[in-house]
């Protein structure tokens, strides 16, 4: 079954085609990162603008690239919720479109679903063998610009949710704090970067505990950078101020992590969204998993941002239980994956 997945909800403009839920045949994301820069951040309007401009050209491409036509398509995987109204609209729109000319039916993927799904995906000659996919239940650590979320995997399409953040994602921490140290944006890779040639222990960054949950909390850390900053830029490196606040986000969300494992009885770990191609996050997340005996599945770093081949391979799962939408599909800003463990 070949999907053909479409992205946007948020800056990135994405296609891709995906065989049998894990297969990747073309993957094209158009990014509007340089586009941003300039303001700091995401702009919605400016987003939602670009998206229409080029929504169709990557879809195309993406078909080219997996040298096939809306013909040998079998579905049409679509982000619908959550993420900037103005920005998902157009890729629905879009969607709607194919389906309403060629009789395809539409999937709606929730975004960090579709996250959750990149720990599917392989750009190898075939779709990754049953015996080689992640272990159910699973703990997936979805964290990003907007979401820093544990979320108990129980099957496809079972999800709980057992901590969220209470104010500021990580990666809005790590996007903050590098323009209060003038280094542009995006904040993620550019704090990875510096934090390789820093010392984690410089700067004694705080790490918040929020009683006996696993919710994260990085609003008094990102106060915590900023100030030091104001204050000690003359005195500390940029380097040991970025290693500094990686270890104390990476201490945070590793720990709660499998905390969240031993709690739930997890067989596994996967990590997802554009956190996850953090190289300290990552090493740490699988120190962790030796040391407790679980094992850990972390997307190449192409698919941890967001991309439409993780839409398709969480569509496929999603066709497989027959379900889809009609042409009256809607958008939703906020939604939560599941309830609340």
């Amino acid at each position: 079954m070949r999907i053909l997945g479409i992205e946007t909800s948020c800056d990135e403009t994405s296609a891709a085609v995906v065989e049998d839920g894990g297969l990747i045949l073309s993957n094209v994301i158009a990014s509007q990162s340089d586009l941003h820069s300039r303001f700091g951040g995401v702009v919605p309007e400016v987003a939602s603008r670009r998206h229409v401009e080029l929504i169709l050209p990557t879809i195309d491409e993406a078909l080219a690239k997996a040298k096939c036509t809306l013909e040998t398509i079998d579905a049409i995987g679509v982000v619908n919720r959550p993420g900037l109204i103005g920005a998902l609209l157009v890729g629905v729109a879009a969607a709607k479109s194919i389906a309403f000319a060629t009789g395809l039916p539409i999937v709606p993927v929730h975004h960090i679903e579709a996250h959750i799904y990149a720990n599917w995906l392989t750009f190898g000659q075939s779709a990754p063998d049953q015996n080689t996919l992640p272990e159910l239940p699973a703990m997936c650590l979805v964290v990003s610009g907007g979401h820093s979320d544990l979320i108990l995997m129980h099957g496809h399409g079972s999800y709980e949710i057992v901590a969220r953040t209470r104010d500021d994602a990580a990666g809005e921490l790590f996007d903050k704090c590098a323009r209060a140290m003038g280094l542009g944006y995006p904040g993620g890779p550019i704090i990875d970067s510096l934090a390789k040639s820093g010392n984690p222990a410089a700067v004694k960054f705080p790490r918040a505990k929020l009683g006996e949950t696993l919710d994260f909390s990085f609003s008094g850390l990102k106060t915590a950078v900023i100030r030091f900053v104001q204050s000690n830029n003359d005195e500390r490196g940029s380097e040991d101020i970025a290693a500094s606040m990686q270890q104390a986000v990476v201490d945070v969300l590793v720990g709660n992590t499998f905390a969240a494992v031993a709690a739930t009885g997890a067989k596994s770990v996967l990590v997802a969204g554009g956190v996850a191609a953090n190289s300290g996050l990552q090493a740490a997340m699988r120190h962790a998993g030796s040391s407790h005996g679980v094992p850990v599945t972390i997307p190449r770093p192409i698919l941890c941002t967001d991309n439409a081949a993780m839409v398709a391979s969480a569509a496929f799962y999603r066709m497989a239980k027959c379900e889809s939408a009609g042409l009256d599909l809607d958008c939703i800003a906020s939604e939560p994956i599941g309830p609340r463990r």
